[in-house]
């Protein structure tokens, strides 16, 4: 059994090369050519479409905390579930016009700031599952808008009962 896996049918010749008359770097290599200038690129000018679009988005967003607001003083906390249901329909409508590319970086910057005041407002919400889903809508469009950012602004939710207070059985 052969255990160095050599062909013994290999036959050296001997003999070596003569290298002797060979000129070593006497020509140098070829220099590459430099790569061609790249294109400059046009700035961007978006459609007419988009502009009024982002123009839009500014403006709900900019008032989205007062029309909060005014919802939790006219309808109370049930009015700050159903502005929580059109918030999602306003952060559908964001998310699709960031995938499409049409989002500009003041509406995304407006939309970051409205987050934070929505957040600022002192809303007196007993039913901690409103306050949750407040809290579940901004978190949503934050992590759309910048993903690698961690937040910690949120309210602490204030269940009725401490499960610490009781004795384990």
């Amino acid at each position: 059994m052969d255990i160095t896996s050599k062909q013994t049918d290999t036959v050296d010749w001997g003999g070596e090369v003569d290298y002797s008359g060979y000129e070593w770097f006497k020509d140098p290599p070829p220099r590459p050519e430099p790569p061609p200038p790249e294109p400059t690129l046009d700035n961007y000018v978006p459609q007419p479409g988009v502009i009024e679009q982002n123009e839009a988005f500014d403006f709900a967003l900019k008032s989205a905390p007062n029309v909060l607001y005014a919802r939790f003083k006219q309808f109370g906390q049930l009015g700050v579930l159903a502005w929580c249901s059109e918030f999602s329909e306003l952060i559908d409508a964001l998310k699709h016009l960031g995938f499409d590319g049409n989002m500009f970086v003041s509406t995304r910057t407006q939309a970051l700031k409205t987050c934070e005041d929505i957040l600022k407002l002192n809303l007196d919400i007993e039913m901690q599952i409103i306050v949750m889903y407040l809290s579940s809508q901004v978190a949503r469009l934050r992590r759309f808008l910048d993903s690698d950012r961690q937040w910690d602004d949120y309210p602490k939710p204030k269940f009725p009962l401490d499960p610490n207070e009781y004795p384990k059985q």
